[in-house]
């Protein structure tokens, strides 16, 4: 099969074509020919190999994917061969791979618009609502909101009653005003911490973080003394930290940490309630089906440089 390998971490460039054996499904484990595979920042931080817990170089890259089964190993229950699915493992960016944790596309939708099902919407779910404990009235910000987790996020935000501050360089302003924002603030020219106070008075109640470095602390800055959350969902500027000295007297505020991988495996329940709201939104139009920017897989090192370099708009999609 046709397969995209990371033969080196150095980044985008390390990214080749390749002709590889197709995987074995194991127990617990299904085997899917890939009709789309989504295209993420965990992509670019693992070709870098800053991405905690992946796979060492070299190593067929991609987490994520919808297409059919064509293969059930043992163990598996409530998934059949020819059956449509959408789910994370290793080696997405391929012509088949091999899934362990996955969810059905939704009826009439193609694989292309099932992508950033789980990892883009319930993500943002679980942060805001699950986490976050956002409810009407609040106050929302939200980082990087222009890509698959930020804009699945402040339509949920949105549809929940929550006032949403967006963050966002000039060019992707209009795109995310057309979602609901009520506030866009260019990151690259504004002084982040003022600006957000101005619109928010005392704070905001509900940070998704995503970007990290100074961001990061900017992010706990401007979070609610006492009640506000922030929850981090990403590192993509870097690490950052914040001493348990400046959480008791300088920012007394909530810093929750959110990887989705972790959420399934430590929380299935909760991770089960969030499918089940997923449900509800896509019942009630506020989760429409995706629209992914489609490429060549053989395009794969362009548009993850792309990703890398903060140009790219909404979800991304490679197919094989």
């Amino acid at each position: 099969m046709r397969a995209l390998e990371q033969v080196s971490w150095g980044g985008p460039g390390g990214l080749r074509v390749v002709e590889v054996e197709v995987p074995s499904v194991g127990v617990g484990e299904v085997l899917v020919r890939v009709g789309a595979a989504g295209v993420n920042f965990a992509d670019v931080m693992q070709a870098r190999g800053t991405y905690d817990g992946g796979p060492r170089a070299p190593y067929l890259a991609g987490f994520e994917a919808a297409g059919e089964v064509v293969a059930v190993g043992s163990g598996v229950t409530g998934v059949v061969v020819g059956e449509h699915v959408v789910g994370t493992g290793y080696g997405a960016f391929a012509e088949y791979m091999v899934m362990a944790d996955v969810v059905p596309v939704p009826d009439g939708w193609t694989d292309e618009e099932a992508l950033g099902l789980v990892l883009n919407w319930a993500t943002a779910l679980a942060a805001l609502r699950h986490l976050g404990q956002l409810t009407a009235g609040d106050t929302v910000l939200i980082q990087a909101a222009a890509g698959g987790v930020g804009q699945a996020a402040v339509r949920i935000a949105k549809y929940y009653g929550a006032t949403v501050i967006a963050t966002v360089s000039a060019p992707k302003h209009e795109v995310v005003r057309r979602l609901g924002a009520d506030h866009v603030i260019d990151y690259r020219t504004a002084d982040l911490k003022a600006e957000v106070l101005r619109l928010a008075g005392g704070g905001v109640d509900v940070v998704l973080e995503s970007v990290g470095g100074e961001t990061f602390r900017r992010s706990i800055e401007v979070a609610r003394r006492v009640t506000g959350k922030v929850i981090v969902i990403g590192a993509a500027g870097g690490e950052s930290s914040i001493s348990n000295w400046e959480l008791n007297f300088k920012h007394p505020v909530h810093v929750i940490g959110h990887h989705l991988t972790t959420f399934i495996k430590h929380a299935p329940d909760l991770f089960a309630d969030v499918m089940t709201e997923l449900g509800k939104l896509i019942d009630a139009g506020v989760y429409p089906p995706g629209s992914p920017t489609v490429y060549d897989l053989a395009d794969g090192p362009k548009v993850l440089a792309e990703l890398e370099a903060g140009v790219t708009i909404g979800k991304l999609a490679l197919k094989p």
